[in-house]
């Protein structure tokens, strides 16, 4: 029970706070150790004696009820909470670099000297106001969305504060109109093989496989395209796939079709004394199994036989994409915006090529753009694919109990080998546009066995 003392004009109530005493031998001992308060609030008094004896009761409620907060864990620094918290979450790699920031230049400077338990709903929703204004909206909520792990994990993980001042609430007061996403304009497929196209010239055949494989398979450019690597692709995989039991098991379900794993996705880690390439898992851990349509099996195994590079799509200088350092600019805003004509010159004979028209369907645009166009081919009247399909080949969970029983089939598979290869021999191949030759002549069977099929890189995760 709780205990008032009354000294002069203030008044004090002790109660204990589930703590024990430590003796000489750093051990709990059965002494009890006490928390106190001289008022409700930092700066406030108790009025009389009953109100500091009800305060001490619920405090002991609260530690009873395993709801209690320590007073000296709530007065912990935010300062020192928030890079505590850092180094405790488990945040990926390419993410570290964001938080770390979001951390040091925002939410420092403005909470560090305060109290984790002191941040009240008011000062939080004062704050959210002042960085709206100040940042803009992707930011500003990529911070929020920051501080509310913070707060969140202070009340459930560490008990700092007894509740988070984060508080989401139906709009009222003053209307504000809703953000809208910038609109896509409609792809047709036309520009999409322009697009290829395009990367052909300017970046090979590699390039008009690239632009093909996000836009019939899905995958996340730039990550699960650049960590994809050749013992993953359709014309090895499964029969090489590291995981012995995973190959067996795939070879039984894809006997009569093509399919590629996405395994992986590659970025730059940071690291001392630079940044360092790195394999991880695929985000969100979207693991997953993707049946290709048989020309793109065809594509893919012109290219491996192509080249000895142990990544599908390496650089222009036959090294792994990422070393090239200047994607966008050496490479999409060609293959996007167009670019004129490189014509012969002496010592520079392999940067030649011809005039590059602009696709202006895709003014503006990034290369996810395909990925978007991939889901709309699905979507489309007559494609029949089920949701349960599409949302697995996205790399997507489905939320409730549909995604808890949703089961993808073979039969759904096969509709999809089916319904792609059929747009790519209507809109391309009958519509007479223009296909390259193969690389190299491709005797059956053929798919570069003999280079290496996996990378040395650092690997995060599991193959």
């Amino acid at each position: 029970m709780p205990y008032v003392e009354v000294r002069g004009q203030n008044i004090r109530v002790k109660w204990w706070g589930g703590e024990y005493k430590l003796g000489p031998d750093g051990k709990p001992t059965k002494a009890k150790k006490y928390e106190s308060a001289s008022g409700p609030a930092p700066g406030v008094k108790f009025q009389d004696e009953d109100e500091a004896y009800t305060y001490g009761l619920d405090r002991e409620y609260e530690q009873r009820h395993g709801k209690g907060v320590r007073r000296a864990s709530a007065a912990t620094p935010m300062s020192e909470y928030m890079w505590l918290w850092f180094d405790a979450a488990d945040i990926r790699p390419n993410s570290m670099k964001t938080y770390r920031s979001i951390l040091r230049s925002v939410i420092e400077p403005y909470w560090g000297n305060r109290p984790v338990g002191d941040i009240s709903p008011v000062e939080y929703d004062f704050w959210k106001r002042k960085i709206s204004q100040e940042y803009s909206e992707n930011y500003s909520g990529a911070v929020r969305g920051v501080f509310k792990m913070l707060m969140e994990d202070a009340v459930t993980k560490y008990r700092l504060r007894t509740e988070s001042p984060v508080i989401e609430q139906r709009r009222r007061g003053r209307y504000r109109k809703k953000q809208t996403r910038r609109v896509k304009s409609e792809l047709p497929i036309e520009a999409v093989h322009q697009l290829a196209v395009n990367a052909y010239h300017v970046w090979g055949y590699t390039g008009w496989a690239y632009i093909l494989t996000i836009a019939f398979t899905g995958m996340r450019p730039p990550g699960e395209m650049v960590g994809l690597q050749r013992g993953f692709a359709s014309p090895n995989w499964p029969a090489t796939d590291p995981v012995v039991t995973r190959g067996r098991e795939a070879a039984k379900r894809y006997a009569k079709l093509h399919a590629l794993r996405v395994q992986h996705q590659a970025y730059y880690v940071a690291s001392e004394p630079k940044s360092v390439p790195t394999l991880a898992g695929p985000k969100y851990d979207s693991y997953r199994t993707l049946v290709i349509p048989p020309f793109l099996h065809e594509i893919h195994a012109a290219l491996l036989a192509s080249h000895a590079s142990p990544w599908v799509f390496p650089s222009m200088a036959g090294k792994h994409l990422l070393s090239c350092g200047v994607f966008t600019e050496s490479y999409w805003r060609p293959i996007r915006d167009g670019a004129d004509e490189r014509k012969p010159r002496a010592r520079y004979m392999r940067y030649v090529r011809p005039a590059i028209p602009a696709v202006p369907e895709m003014a503006g645009q990034d290369l996810y753009r395909l990925r978007h166009w991939h889901r709309e081919l699905l979507d489309e009247p007559g494609a029949d694919i089920a949701t349960v399909a599409k949302e697995a080949r996205m790399g997507h969970e489905l939320p409730g109990m549909e995604g808890v029983y949703s089961n993808v089939t073979i039969s759904m598979e096969m509709r999809i080998v089916e319904y792609l290869q059929g747009v790519w021999e209507k809109k391309v191949l009958a519509a007479g546009l223009w296909v390259p030759p193969f690389p190299i002549s491709l005797p059956s069977g053929v798919s570069g066995e003999a280079a290496p099929q996996f990378s040395g890189l650092p690997v995060l995760g599991e193959l």
